[in-house]
């Protein structure tokens, strides 16, 4: 594992910020017709149950109207899909990516290089796949984990390997393609992702990585991961994401669909730094089965626009839920995140924590949904919003919502809204401290309770990044 000062002096600024040109071995049309669509599927040599799924969702996607309605939404007017390049495939031999680094072309090579990602796996990591625009372009997996029948693929290459498998559980119970326009928009376009099957009784000791890279100005990337956790097996999922800066909006509309079985733990922890043109709406959604366990662990910062809120169904007595989040909003930006648990059978368990920075009149909201349904006596939540604010052009709003429908239950909610005080940052002065050191102390501090959850690689890069973002260097 590296140490902190390796991670630390590393160039954070240098390794997002790069942009690389990248011949494609085939790109869709801009915009998204039902000719587009087959000709996605047909790239990727898909089943015609496959074909028929991205066809229904994209009927569903034309039908429902833009979220434009939300109270204090972030403003979705500039995104146009018809202005959007919905699916590049890179220009690699291997479909469904390489499982030797060497393979890939050097330009790919150089991009993940730089993003870390070879290194990580070296030390750190029991599998990694890495995403070049709209497809997988390396995946590798320890020998030790696949000979106790681990599986960790890109979705394209399970639905040709575990047909059974993806038909039953993609998009079929945890996000519908009606779930919202985006989620129709990702179920008629997607490409990519991980697919990741953990047997009953495993325990996969070191995390599982991917790396998502949009380079592309202009494009949308859909990614779209599964995972499915057997009776009492545990794994630690780790997504990463960033983008470039261009002149174009870009759109990340991603899928994430986690299945815990009875007494299974899964954590899934994202630091997302995609670039000010980019929007980010994603739809995430857990089902935890009896005494099973989910952690969300989640960073977002870098987009225009950010709506994501990852949620979890709790149905059977004794699951338990865990969301973490951190949001960062500069100039320009609308961060808008939050979570959305079911407790929907007795004994159930939920926390929520959501730390915000905003500066430079940037915005951050917290929008979460609590639901209680009746029966579920004994189910406990805690919800705690926290926000921090830079100046006083900066906004920070908090809009929980809690539906309660059971009495026999313990619900608890702590909101709080603090700036940056000049008493602080003088006494941290006294100490020998400049301004923009203290800040950043004192940021630091405000999000540690939150680091701390994150491996050290991913926490030591969180708070770089969020540094970064302070100092304006990123976008």
């Amino acid at each position: 594992m590296s140490s902190d000062n390796d991670l630390e002096s590393t160039d954070t600024e240098a390794r997002f910020e790069f942009k690389k040109e990248q011949k494609s071995a085939y790109e869709a049309e801009v915009g998204l017709t039902e000719e587009t669509v087959r000709k996605i599927s047909e790239d990727k040599d898909e089943p015609e149950w496959m074909l028929e799924r991205r066809l229904r969702a994209l009927e569903q996607y034309k039908e429902m109207p833009m979220p434009t309605d939300w109270p204090g939404q972030p403003d979705l007017s500039e995104v146009n899909i018809d202005e959007i390049v919905p699916y590049i495939r890179p220009d690699i031999e291997t479909r469904g990516g390489e499982d030797d680094w060497d393979d890939l072309p050097d330009e790919i090579q150089d991009t993940f290089d730089k993003l870390g990602i070879p290194e990580a796996e070296q030390q750190a990591l029991s599998g990694v796949g890495a995403q070049y625009e709209s497809e997988i372009v390396y995946q590798n997996m320890q020998e030790q984990w696949e000979e106790k029948g681990v599986v960790f693929m890109d979705m394209d290459k399970a639905v040709q390997e575990h047909p059974d498998l993806v038909r039953e559980y993609f998009m079929t119970k945890a996000v519908p393609p009606s779930d919202n326009k985006f989620a129709a928009l990702h179920g008629a376009v997607w490409s990519g992702g991980s697919f990741v099957y953990i047997p009953e009784g495993v325990t996969v000791q070191m995390p599982i990585q991917a790396y998502f890279r949009m380079n592309s100005e202009g494009m949308g990337q859909f990614e779209h991961t599964l995972i499915i956790a057997e009776e009492n097996s545990e794994v630690h999922y780790i997504e990463g994401c960033s983008a470039p800066q261009y002149a174009r909006h870009n759109l990340h509309s991603g899928g994430v669909e986690v299945f815990v079985k009875e007494g299974a733990h899964v954590q899934y922890s994202t630091v997302q730094n995609w670039s000010k043109n980019t929007y980010n709406l994603n739809t995430k959604r857990a089902i935890v089965e009896a005494d099973g366990r989910m952690e969300w662990i989640s960073g977002s910062m870098g987009s225009k626009a950010t709506m994501l809120y990852p949620s979890s169904i709790l149905k059977g007595p004794g699951a338990s839920d865990n969301h973490i989040t951190i949001a960062f909003a500069g100039e320009g930006q609308d961060i808008d995140t939050g979570a959305k648990v079911y407790h929907n059978a007795p004994n159930t368990k939920s926390t929520i924590e959501s730390k915000s920075i905003a500066k430079d009149g940037g915005r951050t909201n917290y929008r979460g949904l609590v639901h209680i349904a009746n029966g579920a006596k004994g189910s406990q939540t805690n919800v705690e919003c926290d926000a921090l604010m830079f100046d006083n052009e900066s906004t920070s709003d908090t809009m929980p919502y809690m539906e309660i429908q059971e009495n026999e239950v313990d619900v608890a909610h702590e909101a709080t809204v603090g700036k940056i005080g000049d008493e602080d940052i003088f006494y941290l002065q006294s100490r020998g401290l400049d301004d923009d050191d203290a800040k950043q102390m004192i940021v630091a501090g405000f999000i540690e309770p939150i680091t701390e959850e994150l491996p050290i690689e991913y926490a030591v890069e969180l708070n770089r990044l969020i540094e970064l973002e302070m100092e304006g260097s990123l976008g």
